[in-house]
């Protein structure tokens, strides 16, 4: 295991994050070639692959779930040095994980058709996503074994593994994408299916590899197939607590993604192509944050296991300093040319339009929405994820409800639903860090007691 309560705590944040920046910036470089590849099939194609997207924060939901909890039990085990509970929360996990994962495929594909038809704008649409799902929902389903492994990995600090298993599946995606879905040297084109069939393929290979650095007496951590057939529903409960109010914000962000296309679908699919093409570019400049995040919950949950809480307070003031500065970058550069970033992937004035406005408004919330990151992670470290739970639902409760109603009145625009936001989350940015300062000194009061 990797101790990190010791030594230069940003030098333990930047040599985590930079493990899960690599993998994310390859993340990254698929979600956008994945989406210039989509974007040669058409706009009904990018709109089908965009609704279908919604979905993945629902897996998000339910793995970060299991993922949060996963990390901050293994994390605070491994900084009390107590290597059985560390094991232990590891194959219990696996156990969670299995049974979530069949729970979702049954679940959606019996569903996937329902789904389809709600969120699009026309047939053309839903039968594209129903082709996509047919695939993709097997791939999502596999997410569940591939993030309990690496949640566990992160809380022992080893961050290594999980970075050359991800570059790797997804270097395999990138390749398989074109290859499938134009059927480049087997003449058989299968057109969003198989964007959707080469991440299946390349999750399903990411799951076997990593399930190898689990086996052997050299590993940290060790699968035990007896402990998976007795549940112990202490622990699991322990792990949810942790994790479902952190997974219910995902699920709550896929509600909000489902009122946008709800409101905007009478704007057409070019609307919601052009929506979720700026979204996926947000999302890929929001990867090297979520890297931090990943690297906070274990440096900081380890220092709070071993009850240090000067380096917990130290790990947030070095993590809100990156956020800062790497989301003013990118805030700028989606302030000052965004059409040239959605005209990548489209050439429909309509989809440049609407991506376009979308990108310029909320490029005014990216620093926000890093340092919600930032502090999202602290509370996942000191085991106490209601908060962030809190303040997510006061967020979308602030642009749900009234976009709803503006969207019955004459003259709706889309963009007023983008300045909800903007004000959103300010609010929620603001709430957390109000929290956090109440968190540290309730959770790191122990310095007194030990004192």
């Amino acid at each position: 295991m990797q101790d990190l309560t010791t030594g230069s705590v940003t030098t333990h944040l930047l040599r985590t994050t930079s493990f899960m920046l690599v993998s994310m910036v390859f993340q990254t470089l698929y979600v956008l070639v994945d989406l210039y590849w989509v974007g040669r099939l058409g706009t009904d194609a990018v709109a089908a692959v965009a609704i279908s997207g919604n979905l993945m924060f629902l897996v998000l939901a339910a793995t970060q779930m299991l993922g949060v909890g996963t990390t901050t039990l293994v994390s605070h085990a491994a900084g009390r040095r107590d290597q059985a509970r560390a094991n232990a929360v590891f194959n219990q996990a696996q156990a969670l994980s299995l049974v979530a994962g069949v729970i979702f495929l049954v679940a959606t594909l019996a569903s996937s058709g329902v789904y389809a038809r709600a969120m699009s704008a026309d047939e053309g649409t839903t039968r594209l996503a129903v082709e996509y799902l047919a695939w993709m929902v097997p791939a999502m389903a596999l997410q569940f074994a591939l993030v309990a492994m690496g949640a566990a990995l992160r809380g022992t600090g080893n961050f290594k593994p999980g970075m050359i298993v991800q570059t790797a599946s997804v270097i395999i995606n990138i390749v398989l994408a074109p290859i499938l879905i134009f059927g480049w040297g087997t003449g058989y084109a299968m057109g969003v299916a198989g964007a959707a069939l080469a991440s299946f393929i390349a999750i399903l290979i990411g799951v076997v590899w990593l399930s190898t650095y689990f086996v052997g007496a050299s590993a940290d951590l060790s699968f035990s197939v007896a402990d998976w057939r007795r549940p112990n529903v202490r622990m699991w409960a322990e792990m949810l607590k942790i994790g479902l109010p952190a997974g219910a914000e995902f699920a709550l962000m896929a509600i909000y993604l489902a009122v946008v296309y709800t409101v905007i679908r009478p704007f057409g699919a070019p609307a919601q192509a052009g929506f979720g093409i700026g979204l996926r570019i947000m999302q890929s400049g929001f990867l090297p944050i979520v890297a931090l995040g990943f690297a906070v919950a274990p440096v900081a949950g380890q220092n709070f296991g071993a009850r240090h809480p000067e380096r917990v307070r130290a790990t947030f003031k070095a993590a809100a300093l990156i956020a800062t500065t790497g989301m003013a970058l990118f805030a700028l550069l989606a302030h000052i040319a965004p059409a040239a970033l959605i005209g990548i992937f489209s050439d429909d004035p309509a989809v440049i339009a609407v991506g376009d406005e979308y990108l310029r408004i909320s490029s005014w919330n990216f620093v926000a929405s890093g340092l919600i990151f930032v502090t999202a992670s602290m509370f996942q470290a000191m085991g106490n994820t209601i908060p962030s739970l809190v303040t997510s639902f006061t967020r979308i409760v602030v642009v749900a409800i009234p976009a709803f109603l503006l969207s019955r009145m004459p003259g709706f625009e889309m963009r007023w639903i983008w300045y909800l936001s903007v004000i959103a989350v300010t609010l929620q940015m603001s709430l957390n860090l109000l929290v956090l300062q109440r968190e540290f000194r309730l959770r790191l009061a122990f310095a007194r007691t030990d004192g």
